[in-house]
């Protein structure tokens, strides 16, 4: 069992003692995630660029990325394997002579 599959699997334990399945449907699980990155837009607010308190940057981070995965266990998604094909995609839509050094979008290269 990878890394991953060993985090989702504390995750889901987690969720699972508390019954919280019942609530994990994917258009809850995807508003939570929205929410919870919100929040961590919020610790930036009328503050410079790298000023977020790092604790609660921390804390906001694991629940995006805890609601994430839980979406992706949901629809039975290999986490590994979607970051690695998004990867590979934006490798194509970002090629590095022509994105290097630039935020233009790949459509404006």
């Amino acid at each position: 069992m990878s890394d991953i599959q060993q985090l989702i699997a504390k995750i889901r334990a987690f969720r699972d003692a508390r019954d919280w399945e019942q609530f994990h449907n994917s258009k809850d699980l995807a508003v939570a995630l929205s929410i919870e990155a919100s929040e961590l837009l919020e610790l930036f607010l009328w503050k410079g660029n790298e000023d977020a308190n790092p604790d609660k940057l921390k804390n906001e981070l694991a629940d995006v990325l805890m609601y994430a995965l839980l979406l992706a266990d949901k629809h039975g998604l290999d986490v590994k394997q979607i970051v690695e094909d998004k990867m590979k995609l934006n490798n194509e839509k970002y090629p590095v002579e022509k994105a290097k050094g630039t935020a233009k979008k790949y459509n404006e290269l």
